[in-house]
């Protein structure tokens, strides 16, 4: 679907526009902050963005949010080019799967929470994707021994992300978000409560019973290559 800035007038302003392109996937803005590793002061300041009480984000954040809502820089920063197209909202593959490049969005240190890094300012790092990587595939870098030691400094990929949790991700290795702001690499198992999980790793103690906002399968764990 092609938008242009007078096609709506709920689109008018970046605010608007980052809002509209955030709905497709996510009920709240502070749901997708956590997702995305953004916090929830900040977004929600982006989506008033141009408004008296908001505040304005840059094209590099515009082209950081742009890939995980699944539209472009120039629709969010102009209202011009693909704007959300209104489909599925689990992270749906384009035609075109070919993908030269992965982001890396940030580390897994100690406990297994995760740290997004800084887009606002400087770009992000780009690496080789993995064999099958989809086109909306990223990646986090392991920092110690989250997940074992002869991991530490490796790369940990992922994209479809399930909210909420679905049977298939049950006995799985998944990036998983909390209600209480954490990410996490952890096997998710079922917890004794409804809508309840365990959170198993190797290495640190069981978390049991817990709410799991949001989760993504693990597809590939690779060594990082030589820089």
């Amino acid at each position: 679907m092609i938008k242009t800035g007078n096609e709506s007038a709920t689109a008018r302003t970046r605010g608007d526009r980052l809002r509209i392109a955030r709905e497709q996937l996510f009920p709240s803005a502070r749901l997708a902050a956590q997702a995305i590793g953004v916090a929830v002061s900040t977004y929600s300041a982006h989506e008033r963005a141009e408004d008296p009480a908001g505040r304005d984000y840059s094209p590099n954040r515009a082209k950081y949010y742009a890939k995980w809502f699944r539209v472009t820089p120039e629709w969010l920063l102009t209202g011009f080019g693909p704007g959300p197209t209104g489909g599925p909202t689990d992270f749906p593959e384009p035609p075109d799967p070919a993908i030269p490049r992965v982001l890396v969005m940030g580390y897994v240190g100690a406990g297994s929470t995760a740290h997004f890094y800084d887009v606002e300012h400087g770009n992000l790092e780009e690496v080789t994707p993995p064999e099958g990587a989809s086109p909306n595939t990223i990646a986090v870098e392991i920092r110690g021994e989250s997940l074992g030691t002869v991991f530490n400094r490796w790369l940990v990929f992922y994209d479809n992300i399930h909210r909420p949790v679905t049977p298939e991700l049950i006995g799985e290795l998944c990036v998983v978000g909390l209600a209480d702001g954490r990410i996490l690499i952890k096997k998710l198992q079922r917890g004794k409560g409804k809508g309840l999980f365990n959170l198993i790793s190797s290495n640190d103690k069981p978390i049991l019973d817990v709410e799991v906002e949001w989760a993504a399968r693990v597809d590939s764990i690779a060594r990082r290559p030589n820089r």
